[in-house]
């Protein structure tokens, strides 16, 4: 096939074309190369690239001559917690997507795979033992300022058990940019169902591992964490560590949008979108991931401060099954290698991003 990679010279977008090339399909990258995600542009070699922004029409019906599907990467990452921020978020996730997606219909390119994200579902699955399956409302600021992480019963404020989340949980999003993410999503299916197009969105968890983005606002925790390390210094850990997440390594997330763009002619149903998580089924805790990335790294044990940011959630972890079952995907890097590759893989470099505010617990 021949697959326009909008945001293909990203952490993710440009694993996916390695994955596609060698598979022998024939990637197209169109980027903006933002200096947000590209202090340092990236040089390219035997990949067909463009140079411009997924909101310029013009642009991506250029793009789009030829293709046989579109594999949609291109997104401004990050919790976007101050709403001054949101019309960037909109404009470049919302505004870009409705912009490629009416050209894709303008091309006759049916085939779609969109990034999707975790935070479309706000915080994890969560079981208490006296009323079963709840959902649990934002952390209050006095809980988390007096160090009560945990998420308790809404009926009645019991602890709850977390648990894996799967692709039919309520979409809950907590924040300006897991909005638009939802939004990508819903244009998605629009599009799908307007010209009988065929759509699949992989919800990513918390993606990582070689050229991975350093000290920018497209940075994971897990490379802020490799950042303090190079520098010799700890991890700095929030809350208590134990916020469990899934960590999935990018070149299973790049194989897992392979498989699907693979098969989203073949197996998606005609007019309309499936969602599939993208997780490793193995969830850690962002303190274990701090302590990994440290042991492998021969750097200082990892500081658990107490602080916290209001927004975030405590577990999210999936259910990757569907995937699994439905498109024969399976990730292969297991946690322990994929954090020790990671500690001495190369990172892209990047700028100082801006400071977000912590509360530390009274």
């Amino acid at each position: 096939m021949r697959v326009l990679v909008t945001g293909g010279a990203g952490f993710i977008g440009s694993h996916v074309v390695t994955a596609l090339t060698d598979r022998g399909h024939e990637p197209v990258v169109l980027d903006a190369l933002l200096p947000a995600a590209h202090p340092a542009p990236p040089r390219p070699s035997g990949t067909e690239w463009i140079h411009a922004d997924v909101r310029d029409r013009a642009a991506v019906a250029e793009a789009l001559r030829g293709v046989d599907a579109v594999c949609h990467q291109a997104a401004m990452v990050g919790l976007g917690k101050d709403f001054a921020d949101a019309p960037d978020y909109v404009g470049c996730n919302d505004l870009g997507t409705a912009v490629l997606l009416a050209a894709m219909a303008e091309r006759g390119v049916r085939s779609l795979v969109l990034a999707g994200s975790m935070v479309v579902y706000g915080e994890g699955r969560y079981d208490c033992p006296r009323h079963g399956r709840v959902r649990p409302g934002p952390r209050a600021e006095a809980d988390l300022a007096a160090g009560r992480f945990e998420p308790g019963c809404p009926d009645c404020g019991t602890p709850l058990r977390p648990g894996l989340v799967d692709e039919d949980a309520p979409a809950d999003p907590r924040n300006v940019y897991a909005t638009t993410k939802l939004a990508q999503e819903h244009l998605a299916a629009a599009w799908a169902r307007s010209v009988d197009g065929r759509a699949v969105s992989l919800r990513y968890h918390n993606v990582y591992g070689p050229g991975m983005p350093r000290d920018t606002p497209y940075a994971g925790v897990a490379s802020f964490f490799r950042s303090a390390l190079a520098r010799g210094e700890a991890p700095t850990v929030y809350e208590d560590g134990g916020q469990r997440r899934d960590f999935v390594h990018v070149r299973d997330v790049a194989s897992a949008n392979a498989a699907a763009l693979e098969a989203v002619a073949a197996t998606a149903p005609a007019g309309g979108l499936t969602a599939y998580n993208t997780g490793s089924d193995d969830p850690h805790t962002i303190g274990e991931m701090a302590e990994a990335l440290a042991a492998a790294c021969g750097g200082p044990a990892p500081q658990v401060t107490g602080a916290y940011r209001l927004g975030d959630v405590r577990h999210i972890t999936a259910s990757s099954r569907r995937l699994r079952d439905q498109l024969g995907w399976r990730p292969v890097v297991p946690f322990d290698q994929g954090m020790t590759e990671f500690a001495h893989a190369p990172q892209r470099a990047g700028a100082a991003p801006a400071a977000r505010p912590l509360r530390p617990v009274r």
